[in-house]
């Protein structure tokens, strides 16, 4: 947790940004083009000769392992008719086949003022999904310590993810923004359960109650991060494999935040109410 938010506060420092926007959340243009006989490398370097100061990304596209095309994405003004037109231009000359009418079908634009609204509402959907969710917890628990547990769970789990992905250099985009959103709630489920049955069960001692939740629980994960997997190799729509991607790299942080972080603050506390109520 400590090292992840201070790579949020270097990433801040540096960039002004907590994470790494894509294109539809600072503004730009993206392509895709369906050739998988080009190399990513190559448009790459090409485009970055002609826009050195701008923030060019192409990556291949791929289906079941195999190649489908590649996807462009550069941070220019899209308000710079001039600019958008040389980015044209430079893609129909370097890359054989392309046409205009097919470039222009598969080109979308984002300014950087709609960008960076999309950013904001999607920012402000999340904490209020978070303060919701929190208050939901108390209210079931009715007890400090285990519905901090669970908060701290949640709360980390997206701290440790946006550092995972900024290392990683994935480029968020509004559907990376939802993919955090559906992580608190993949990632609170384990924690409930946990809680529920080391709090809301009397029967065996509090290890054995971890233990039976741990069954249910991993079961829970393994499923979830099977199906993830499968859609992220089979998945032709890059946003659907981040949102995978973002989900995928969540519940691998939350076996550790709920079994080992949020079991051992449940042990503690379990610990202390028992000796305080046998004295």
């Amino acid at each position: 947790m400590v090292l992840s938010l201070a790579q949020i506060a270097l990433q801040y420092n540096q960039t002004g940004d907590f994470l790494t926007k894509g294109v539809s959340l600072k503004g730009g243009i993206t392509i895709k083009i369906t050739d998988p006989s080009l190399h990513e490398n190559e448009i790459e370097q090409v485009l970055q000769e002609h826009f050195p100061k701008s923030d060019i990304e192409a990556r291949s596209l791929s289906s079941a392992g195999t190649k489908t095309g590649i996807e462009i994405t550069i941070d220019i003004d899209v308000n710079n008719a001039d600019q958008v037109q040389e980015f044209k231009d430079v893609l129909l000359s370097e890359i054989p086949g392309l046409t205009k009418d097919s470039l222009e079908d598969n080109l979308q634009t984002i300014s950087p003022k709609l960008g960076d609204s999309f950013f904001k509402a999607t920012f402000k959907a999340l904490i209020v999904a978070f303060l919701f969710m929190a208050l939901i917890v108390f209210y079931y628990f009715r007890s400090l310590v285990p519905s901090l547990a669970v908060i701290l769970s949640a709360f980390n789990d997206i701290a440790v993810t946006i550092a995972i992905t900024n290392l990683l250099g994935i480029k968020i985009s509004i559907a990376g923004i939802g993919g955090f959103l559906m992580l608190i709630g993949y990632s609170v489920d384990t924690d409930i359960l946990l809680a529920t049955k080391v709090l809301k069960t009397t029967h065996g001692k509090v290890i054995d109650r971890i233990f039976r939740a741990m069954k249910t629980g991993l079961m829970m994960s393994i499923t979830t991060l099977a199906a993830l997997t499968v859609g992220i190799l089979f998945t032709l729509s890059p946003d659907i494999k981040q949102i995978m991607t973002i989900l995928l790299i969540g519940l691998l942080v939350d076996l550790t935040m709920t079994w080992f972080q949020n079991a051992g603050i449940l042990r503690i506390y379990m610990a202390k109410k028992n000796k305080s109520t046998e004295q």
